[in-house]
C-alpha cells in the first residue's frame, strides 16, 4: 500500500509531467495587425471623412442656403482669406495669451487649494459655501464687473478664463483627496507616518487621476470663457472676429473661427486624455 501511495503521489506531482506534453505548452498570442491596434483611430477618421463628404454634398445640392450652412470648401476658403488678411495671427495670439495665462493661474491655485480642502475637513466646511455660491454663478454675468475692474483688454478675459477653469479643477481635486482609502491611511498612521509623509506618499499619488480629469474638464470651460469674453468687449481675438462675422452674416468665417477653437480644444484634450490613461492605474479601486 505504501508503494502504491508513493506511485500515486509521484504521478500527481508536477515534475512527472513531460515537458513536451501538449497540455502544458503555451502558445503565444497572435500578433495584432496595424488595423487592430489602431481601430479607434481608423474608425474615428473614417467617420469624420464621411461626415465632411455628406456635409459638402448637402451644400452642393443647395438643401440649405450657404448663408445658413456653408460647406467645408467654403469654410476652408474663408480660413484662407483670414490668413491673407493678416489679422488672424494677431487674433489667435491674443486668444492664446488669454487662455494660457488664465488656465495656468487656475491650475496653480486650484490644485493646492483643492488638496487642502480635501485633507482638512474644517477648512472645507469654512470655504464650501463660497465655492458653491461662485460655482453656481454664471461667469458671463460677472464679465461686466470684470470690465469695470480690469478694462476691455486681456485682463478681463483672463479673469473669465480663470473662473471657468478654476472650479472644475478645484472640485475634482477635492474629490480625489476625499476618495482616499481610510483604512490605508490608518495603517500608515499606525506605522508612524505623519501628515506630511502620508500626504506625499498616499494622498498626492491617488489624487493625480482626479486632478487630470479636472484639468480636462476645466479646459472646455476655459475655452468658453475666451470666446464669451471676446464676444462682449475685445480689441482682438478669435471670439471678436466670430462676433463680427455673425453680425455681418458671414457664416463661413464664423465656422472658420469655430473650427479654430474646436481644433485647439481637441488637441489639448487628447494630450490630457493620454496623461489620464497613463496615471489611471493610480486611481483608487473600490
Amino acid at each position: 500500500m505504501a508503494d502504491a501511495r508513493r506511485v500515486d503521489s509521484a504521478a500527481l506531482a508536477p515534475s512527472s509531467v513531460p515537458r513536451g506534453d501538449p497540455l502544458v505548452t503555451t502558445t503565444p498570442l497572435p500578433r495584432q495587425s496595424w488595423l487592430q491596434r489602431h481601430e479607434a483611430l481608423v474608425i474615428g477618421t473614417v467617420a469624420v471623412i464621411v461626415f465632411l463628404v455628406a456635409w459638402q454634398l448637402a451644400a452642393n445640392a443647395r438643401i440649405w442656403s450657404r448663408l445658413f450652412l456653408p460647406g467645408p470648401a467654403d469654410v476652408v476658403e474663408a480660413f484662407v482669406d483670414l490668413i491673407r488678411g493678416g489679422e488672424l495671427a494677431v487674433d489667435m495670439a491674443v486668444s492664446a495669451q488669454e487662455f494660457g495665462i488664465g488656465y495656468l493661474l487656475a491650475s496653480i491655485i486650484a490644485i493646492p487649494l483643492g488638496m487642502m480642502l480635501g485633507w482638512y475637513p474644517r477648512f472645507r466646511y469654512a470655504l464650501d459655501p463660497f465655492v458653491t455660491f461662485l460655482y453656481a454663478t454664471p461667469r458671463i454675468v460677472l464679465l461686466p464687473l470684470f470690465i469695470i475692474w480690469f478694462g476691455i483688454g486681456v485682463e478681463s478675459k483672463i479673469a473669465v478664463v480663470f473662473l471657468g477653469a478654476f472650479f472644475a479643477i478645484l472640485i475634482n481635486t477635492t474629490a480625489g483627496v476625499r476618495s482616499l482609502d481610510t483604512q490605508l491611511i490608518r495603517v500608515a498612521r499606525s506605522l508612524g507616518g505623519d501628515d506630511l509623509v502620508i500626504f506625499r506618499t498616499i494622498a498626492l499619488p491617488a489624487s493625480v487621476p482626479f486632478i487630470l480629469t479636472g484639468l480636462r474638464l476645466g479646459l472646455g470651460h476655459a475655452l468658453i470663457g475666451v470666446v464669451v469674453g471676446e464676444y462682449v468687449a475685445a480689441q482682438h481675438g478669435v471670439g471678436r472676429f466670430m462676433m463680427i462675422a455673425g453680425q455681418t452674416f458671414q457664416s463661413s468665417t464664423l465656422f472658420a473661427g469655430l473650427f479654430i477653437i474646436a481644433s485647439a480644444g481637441l488637441v489639448m484634450t487628447l494630450v490630457l486624455q493620454r496623461l489620464e490613461r497613463h496615471f489611471d492605474a493610480w486611481r483608487p479601486q473600490r
